[in-house]
């Protein structure tokens, strides 16, 4: 048994915006993730705005190929000044074809119930915003197969890598967008 990493059910889904009655100043985490190149790990800086409280994360996050919904996460709190060792890491910009981007992505985290289940819906910021995505964890592979797709999503996303945050750096939403369209155009 590997008790170095937590496993976690998770669906995913693509929203329009914020459900009802949710709005922008609703109750929120502000989240800072930089993905380190080339791995699987990433620095998180989550914020409370009700109260200024900042928490630092390394994480090591990566889906298991073979269950759809099924990921891999292993994490490490840090305080302060570990977190500023990781500094050289953080918001690198990085000159591509004259596009400048950069390994960070912000969004904001707000937390909706719907069908008894507490659904995390991220409003991604900068580069990404207008990209709406909800997750849903589960604690058993029966509940997370039972669970229907909630009303304000427009489509199901789970086992999409598109989504995963390593792959969203350095685009943005027109991209997204665009990769959408040729989505619907294969199926």
């Amino acid at each position: 048994m590997d008790k170095t990493y937590r496993t976690e059910l998770r669906r995913t889904f693509l929203l329009r915006g914020l459900p009802e009655p949710l709005k922008k100043s609703s109750r929120h985490l502000q989240i800072f993730d930089n993905y380190l190149e080339n791995t699987r790990l990433r620095l998180r800086r989550m914020r409370s705005p009700d109260t200024k409280e900042w928490n630092f994360i390394l994480q090591q996050i990566f889906p298991v190929k073979e269950k759809k919904g099924l990921w891999k996460i292993a994490e490490i709190y840090l305080n302060e000044a570990e977190h500023d060792a990781f500094k050289i890491f953080e918001s690198r910009e990085i000159r591509r074809n004259e596009r400048i981007e950069s390994n960070e992505i912000r969004k904001n985290r707000y937390f909706f119930e719907s069908d008894k289940k507490v659904i995390e819906i991220d409003v991604f910021l900068g580069e990404l915003w207008g990209l709406h995505i909800a997750k849903a964890v589960f604690e058993s592979e029966k509940e997370l197969e039972d669970f229907e797709i909630p009303p304000f999503a427009i489509a199901e996303i789970t086992g999409n890598s598109v989504f995963d945050g390593e792959n969203l750096v350095g685009n943005k939403f027109i991209d997204i967008q665009v990769q959408l369209q040729r989505m619907k155009e294969e199926n």
